[in-house]
């Protein structure tokens, strides 16, 4: 189940963001060697990570196998702070757009093969789930470029905000990706079944902070 945590149930679930941050580090800093943003706790946290975050956590048994982050893109986030240089134009601003980005999954729950992770699915699925009925239509990402094409066969309108840059040894694109109704009926169909992925949240009602 995908668990969506903001800072309206943060405190009923800081086991499961303890392992989320440590799951960040070993992803991020560990496999990928963002030397960057390593700390000496094992814990990846930057300066985005507030009361506007909303984070998507995969969780089995108990333990957190994958992590994304939604960020609202009428702030300050990722794209628009740190790497405004792969868009053409200016960084989208819009209430109906989030960022989505720290898109991890665990070792253990990794697959091989030419099919989209079932947890990464899973994450996605939960995006478009959430996000519709809180007045959400897209997102902004930054992502290597292979994924543009997986994310059209998931009927994600994805669209380049500029030329793809090596960046850590991987060719990055910033995309703005639309999706809608027929997004989430797609997305049920590759996961071969309707039933939510979202687990019943624990500790209030979980909104998305503006």
């Amino acid at each position: 189940m995908i668990h969506v945590i903001t800072s309206a149930n943060s405190a009923q679930n800081t086991d499961l963001m303890e392992q989320a941050f440590r799951l960040r580090h070993r992803i991020f800093v560990e496999e990928m060697g963002w030397s960057a943003v390593a700390r000496e706790d094992r814990r990846e946290i930057d300066e985005f990570d507030d009361e506007h975050a909303v984070h998507l956590l995969a969780v089995e048994e108990d333990d957190v196998v994958g992590y994304s982050r939604l960020l609202p893109t009428t702030r300050p986030y990722v794209l628009s702070t740190h790497l405004p240089q792969l868009c053409k134009g200016t960084p989208p601003a819009d209430p109906g757009l989030v960022e989505w980005s720290r898109i991890g999954v665990a070792d253990s729950a990794r697959t091989s093969g030419r099919r989209l992770n079932p947890t990464a699915l899973a994450i996605l699925t939960a995006i478009v789930e959430w996000g519709l009925p809180r007045g959400l239509h897209g997102f902004v990402s930054e992502m290597p470029t292979s994924w543009l094409l997986r994310l059209l066969q998931l009927h994600i309108h994805a669209m380049p905000l500029g030329l793809p840059q090596r960046i850590d040894d991987v060719e990055i694109v910033a995309v703005r990706a639309g999706f809608d109704a027929q997004s989430l009926r797609r997305l049920h169909a590759m996961r071969g079944t309707t039933a939510s992925v979202l687990a019943p949240a624990r500790g209030g009602i979980i909104r998305l902070a503006s």
